[in-house]
């Protein structure tokens, strides 16, 4: 078996994740007949097929998927090693993960001071629930994550690798999540007095929508039993099932801060929730000092 390229994995990486030669090569700005050419040599070196092909799509084989977990890590860590040979100047690429809201209330305005003072750090962003940015994390495809950590105990005594093995994390800020119910809905106090038929939330893995299914799930009777879930894409689309009177929904204060209308809507505060960056033990770029310096800027 002769040595394979990190090139050829970087090609074979975008493939798997565009399902598609001529997506990739676009993505890779080469040119179609190139990428084609390198997956080929890279199964013919390892003596596998990597992908299923078919009219539409490229689909992992089972040696494929075996093969993208390394890849992804060999790749992850020679931009390590890149940016690791230029510590005085940030540059190379930061695949940074984030919750919904951190992205709409923390991220524009940080993102755009580093982008102005380390104009050669690449962002790449992408959102989702906590739970899915820690196993992106740990699964390489992501270098860092801004996540939620579901324990009540203060920044200072809450342990990281709880929420995965071989993580650390540094604290960012606290979020006060709130309950949202209609403006018509009769006062709430305690989860007994929540009379609505639906939670309105992120998929699981969400941590803001553990935190209300614990809190509707306390009292004499659970009202979370009580509760179907229906599970939105955004937090737009939260506040507007709402805000029609057809849900209840958790969210933080800070999300809530950027509408200019909440007259629909009435607020209990329920608790602090903290956000953490995370990342795995003994990651350290440039790029990451950068950005974890920018976040702690006051």
């Amino acid at each position: 078996m002769s040595i394979v390229e990190l090139a050829e994995l970087e090609i074979f990486c975008a493939v798997a994740r565009e399902q598609s030669i001529t997506k990739a090569a676009r993505a890779l700005k080469r040119v179609q007949s190139n990428v084609t050419t390198r997956v080929k040599q890279l199964e013919e070196s390892l003596g596998v097929s990597l992908f299923q092909r078919d009219s539409k799509k490229m689909i992992l084989t089972p040696e494929g998927h075996r093969l993208l977990g390394y890849a992804e890590q060999l790749l992850a860590l020679a931009e390590e090693a890149r940016q690791a040979m230029r510590k005085d100047v940030p540059s190379g690429k930061l695949r940074v993960g984030s919750m919904e809201s951190a992205a709409a209330t923390l991220l524009p305005k940080h993102l755009g001071h580093l982008h102005a003072t380390w104009p050669d750090v690449e962002f790449e962003l992408v959102t989702g629930t906590s739970q899915g940015m820690i196993d992106a994390l740990l699964g390489h495809r992501l270098d860092c994550a801004l996540v939620a950590h579901p324990s009540p105990a203060s920044p200072k005594a809450i342990d990281i690798t709880t929420l995965g093995d071989g993580l650390e994390g540094t604290f960012i800020k606290t979020e006060e999540l709130v309950l949202v119910l209609p403006a018509s809905h009769p006062p709430v106090r305690r989860p007994q007095d929540v009379t609505l038929k639906h939670l309105a939330g992120f998929a699981r893995g969400c941590t803001y929508r553990q935190c209300a299914e614990e809190w509707l799930a306390q009292g004499e009777e659970s009202v979370l039993r009580k509760l179907s879930v229906v599970e939105m894409p955004s937090y737009h689309a939260i506040l507007a099932y709402v805000t029609a009177g057809s849900a209840v929904a958790i969210v933080p204060r800070s999300v809530l801060d950027l509408q200019r209308d909440l007259s629909g809507l009435q607020t209990v505060p329920i608790r602090p929730v903290h956000t953490f960056l995370v990342k795995r033990a003994g990651f350290m770029t440039s790029a990451f000092d950068a950005f974890l310096q920018e976040l702690c800027r006051v």
